[in-house]
C-alpha cells in the first residue's frame, strides 16, 4: 500500500517511562482512539532487554493517510518519569518546535534531551492521579494528550474502558481520571497540535505484523505449528495458538527450535500445511533441518522476525541483518524460498503466499519480518486480497514409475513430482537427508546427485511467481531498490521528492529467492541512478543485489544498523543530491 504521509499532515508522540508505568498502554489506547474516528496510525514500542521492569517507550504517529514509518522527529515527548530515559535519546529525535511534557516531580530531564531546544512543560501527573480513586498517572497523561491533539475525549473513554475493564477499573472513575488530565492541559491550549482532518471512515484494521503473519498462515491453510519462544516472535505464536484451535488445528511448544522445525516437517510429511516461528538465533539452529526439507522436498514455512545481532544481540530492537543467513545459511546446494514483508499489513500477504509457494513447490520457505514490523501496531486499510492468493495446495498423488514402482522424486518437466501421503497404497518411499534416485532410494551416484540437484533448482527457477514478487511505484530515471521494513521511509521520501519535482521509482522486493534477474532488468530499463536502502551494517542487501542482478548506472547505498530506524529525511537527502 502506498504511504503518502508528509511531515505537515501527521503528528508524532513519544511516551516514555519505567517498566510498569504504563507508557505502552497509553500509546496503544491513543492509537486505537484515533483509529476509531478515521485516522491512520502506527505505534512502535521500544523496551530494554530485561525480563521485567526496565525502561519502556511508545512511539505513535497519527495521520490522515496510511503510515508506514516514523517521521524525522517527534512533535511531543511525554515523560511519565525519567528513569533510564536517556537510553532512548537516539530513538526520539526532537527539535526546537517539539514539546516535552514531564511529571513535575520527576526531576530534571537528561541534558542530552534538553539539548534539542524543545520546550519543557511540567505537570503534576502523580498528584492529579492521587486525587481520583484508583487514578493512574498514565491515564491522566492520556487525557492531557487528548486535549493537546484535539482528540475527542468520549472516543478515548470508549477505547480505554474496553481495554481496562478486565483490570477492574470503574468506568466513571476512568472518565474522571481522563477528564482530570484533559482539564489540567488547559495551560497547553496555545500549543495544541491538532491532528490533520480525518478522512472518511472506511474499513480500518488495527493489527501488528505478527498478528498479520499469523492470519496469513491461517488463510494459507496452515493447521499445525510447532514453536519455541523467542523475542520478538513469541507474540505471533501466542496469537496463532488460540486461532488454530478454532479451525481445528494445533500448536505445540517444542523443547527447542530444532525440535520445532522437525515437528513441522513431520506434520507436513503427513499432508498438513505447517509452520514455525523464530528469530535469528533460532533460524541458525534450524539450518540443518531446513536442508533436510530441501533434500526430502517437504513443504515448511519459517517466519523469522529479525532482531539486532549477532548472537543474543539486541533482542528487543529491529534490524535487517539475517538476510545473508536466510539466503545462504543452508549447507550444500539447497535452493529454497525467501520472502519478505514490507509493511505491517503485508505480513499477512507475504506469509499466505509463502504457504502457497511452499506447498506448490514442495520446499521450505523463509518469511523475513523484523521487530519493527512484527511488534508495531498499525491502523491501516483492510489488507489487500491479492489475486491468486488462497488456500495452498500441493500435488498429492501416486503415479506409477518405472517397472510399476512409485517414483516420488521423478524427473518431471517442471521439477515437481507427485507426493504420496503416508499409508497410500503403492506410495511407500524413503524421505530422509541422503541423496537419492527417482525412487527415493539412497544413492551416491554422481548422475543421481546431479539430476536431483537440477530438479530442486529448476522447479523454483521455472515457476511463474507473477506480479507479487515486487511492489513497483512511480517512474523515472532514478530508482530506489529496497526490501522489508525499510520500504516505509523510502515510500515517504519518494513522495516528498516527487512533490519537489524529482521523478522517482521505488522497487520493493518481496521475493528474494529465487532471484528474478529478467523481471528486475525490465523494471530498471531506462534507469540511470540507483539508490539501495537497507538496515544492516555490512550492506547485506547491496551485496545480494550485486551478486545476482545487473544494476544500471550510478549506484549509491544508504545503510545503517539497528536499532535506529531509517528515517524519510535521510533517504530524501540522498535523492535530492541527484536533482
Amino acid at each position: 500500500m502506498n504511504t503518502l504521509v508528509s511531515p505537515m499532515d501527521s503528528v508524532a508522540v513519544a511516551i516514555v517511562g519505567s517498566g510498569g508505568a504504563g507508557s505502552i498502554t497509553a500509546g496503544s489506547l491513543l492509537l486505537e482512539a484515533a483509529g476509531r474516528i478515521g485516522w491512520y496510525g502506527l505505534m512502535t514500542r521500544s523496551v530494554g532487554p530485561q525480563i521485567r521492569g526496565g525502561e519502556a517507550l511508545a512511539m505513535v504517529r497519527l495521520a490522515g493517510a496510511p503510515v508506514g514509518s516514523h517521521g524525522d522527529h517527534f512533535d511531543v515527548l511525554l515523560a511519565l518519569d525519567w528513569h533510564n530515559a536517556d537510553r532512548f535519546v537516539d530513538e526520539v529525535p526532537l527539535n526546537a518546535n517539539s514539546l516535552i511534557l514531564a511529571e513535575a516531580e520527576a526531576g530534571e530531564p537528561p541534558a542530552v534531551i534538553m539539548a534539542s531546544g524543545a520546550r519543557l512543560v511540567t505537570l503534576p501527573l502523580e498528584s492529579l492521579a492521587e486525587g481520583v480513586e484508583e487514578g493512574r498517572p498514565n491515564i491522566v497523561a492520556l487525557g492531557v494528550l487528548a486535549r493537546l491533539l484535539a482528540l475527542p475525549l468520549d472516543e478515548l473513554l470508549i477505547v480505554a474502558s474496553r481495554a481496562l475493564e478486565r483490570k477492574g477499573l470503574d468506568v466513571d472513575l476512568l472518565q474522571e481520571t481522563l477528564k482530570t488530565g484533559y482539564d489540567a492541559a488547559e495551560i497547553l491550549d496555545d500549543s495544541i497540535r491538532a491532528l490533520p482532518p480525518a478522512p472518511a471512515r472506511g474499513t480500518r484494521w488495527r493489527l501488528t505484523g505478527n498478528e498479520a503473519a499469523a492470519l496469513g498462515a491461517l488463510r494459507g491453510g496452515v493447521r499445525f505449528a510447532a514453536v519455541y519462544p523467542i523475542t520478538p516472535a513469541t507474540d505471533l505464536s501466542e496469537w496463532l495458538a488460540v486461532r488454530l484451535q478454532r479451525v481445528g488445528g494445533h500448536l505445540i511448544q517444542a523443547e527447542d527450535e530444532i525440535a520445532a522445525l522437525n515437528m513441522v516437517l513431520g506434520a507436513s510429511y503427513g499432508g498438513i500445511p505447517s509452520l514455525t516461528v523464530t528469530s535469528g538465533p533460532g533460524l541458525a539452529l534450524m539450518s540443518e533441518t531446513l536442508g533436510l526439507a530441501v533434500a526430502a522436498e517437504v513443504p515448511a514455512v519459517v517466519v523469522n522476525v529479525m532482531r539486532g545481532g549477532p548472537s543474543t544481540g539486541i533482542p528487543t530492537k529491529s534490524e535487517q541483518s539475517d538476510l545473508n543467513m536466510a539466503l545462504y545459511g543452508l549447507h550444500g546446494d539447497a535452493p529454497h524460498l525467501v520472502l519478505a514483508a514490507n509493511t505491517v499489513s503485508d505480513c499477512l500477504s507475504a506469509t499466505q503466499w509463502a504457504v502457497q509457494l511452499a506447498e506448490a513447490l514442495q520446499c521450505p520457505a523463509i518469511v523475513l519480518s523484523d521487530q519493527f514490523l512484527g511488534q508495531s501496531q498499525s491502523v491501516c486499510e483492510q489488507p489487500v486480497d491479492h489475486d491468486g492468493l488462497g488456500v495452498a495446495s500441493r500435488l498429492v498423488a501416486v503415479e506409477p514409475g518405472s517397472a510399476g514402482r512409485y517414483d516420488r522424486y521423478a524427473l518431471t518437466d517442471n521439477g515437481i513430482s507427485p507426493m504420496a501421503l503416508p499409508g497410500t497404497p503403492g506410495g511407500q518411499y524413503t524421505a530422509d537427508g541422503l541423496e537419492h534416485n527417482a525412487h527415493g532410494i539412497p544413492s551416491s551416484r554422481a548422475a543421481d546427485h546431479r539430476a536431483q540437484l537440477d530438479k530442486r533448482r529448476d522447479k523454483l527457477l521455472h515457476y511463474d511467481y507473477g506480479p507479487l514478487w515486487a511492489d513497483v511505484e512511480g517512474d523515472g530515471e532514478l530508482a530506489v531498490v529496497v526490501w522489508g521494513s525499510a520500504t516505509g521511509p523510502v515510500r515517504e521520501a519518494a513522495a516528498r521528492a516527487r512533490a519537489q519535482g524529482l521523478a522517482v521509482k521505488v522497487l520493493s522486493l518481496r521475493l528474494l529467492f529465487p532471484v528474478q534477474p529478467t523481471r528486475l532488468s525490465a523494471l530498471l530499463a531506462g534507469v540511470q541512478r540507483v539508490l539501495v536502502v537497507e538496515q544492516s551494517h555490512s550492506q547485506q542487501f547491496y551485496g545480494y543485489l550485486k551478486a545476482h542482478y545487473a544494476l544500471p548506472g550510478e549506484i549509491r547505498v544508504l545503510n545503517q544498523p539497528g536499532p535506529l530506524p531509517i528515517r524519510p529525511a535521510a533517504v530524501l537527502t540522498q535523492l535530492l543530491q541527484w536533482r
